[in-house]
């Protein structure tokens, strides 16, 4: 498993030789630290802890700190990833280099909070007739029995809060890694705004 903490920077186009128009997520990746290891003879997997983002020293308190070992600034954002295909060590910082030669990638982010919606926006209900006369137009309709058990079933689809839930993109072909500008660019979109902190792997599907 390779994997990387990255930041979503937002949507563009590219063009191919043939001249053929494909939209495109740009993601970018800052060098992930490598905070701790896990080993099987202490924490019975094996695993890697990147981290990203530095905090000021005031801002973390004392039991969070001690998770750092000494030369590396405690981190806002920590991740572990387990079976770590890369050999690495403590203090190391693994960029997008790791991406190089990986064709697909999973992307998995906090998707937008939508708020309190009807059944018509959350799940995408036609609603009653619009003309004249009906008083039916964007309600959910019947969602109870008239005999037994006498309430509304589990998981009936009814308005509520939509949004702001993890959400994972399998399989998003990879169309450019620029170690240079440290970005991937990736076909489709991917979950949740502007400058959000995404977890990108290789696919496990493909």
């Amino acid at each position: 498993m390779k994997g990387l903490i990255a930041k979503k920077v937002g949507m563009t186009q590219v063009f191919d030789e043939q001249g053929n128009l494909t939209p495109v997520t740009v993601i970018s990746v800052e060098p992930n630290t490598v905070v701790s290891i896990k080993t099987k003879e202490n924490c019975g997997y094996d695993a890697v802890v990147l981290g990203v983002d530095n905090l000021k020293e005031k801002k973390v308190s004392k039991p969070y700190a001690g998770q750092f070992s000494e030369g590396i600034a405690p981190k806002r954002h920590l991740k572990e990833f387990r079976d770590f295909e890369k050999e690495v060590a403590v203090g190391d910082e693994v960029g997008v280099e790791l991406l190089e030669g990986i064709r697909f990638l999973d992307v998995t982010a906090t998707s937008k909070g939508k708020g309190f919606q009807g059944v018509m926006k959350r799940w995408g209900f036609h609603g009653g007739r619009a003309t004249h006369g009906s008083k039916f137009h964007r309600e959910a309709g019947g969602t109870g029995s008239c005999t037994s058990p006498g309430h509304c079933f589990k998981n009936v689809k009814m308005a509520g809060h939509t949004g702001c839930d993890r959400v994972t993109i399998q399989n998003l072909k990879v169309v450019k890694v620029d170690p240079e500008l440290k970005v991937v660019m990736v076909r489709g979109a991917v979950p949740g705004n502007k400058n959000c902190t995404l977890i990108i792997k290789n696919a496990v599907k493909k």
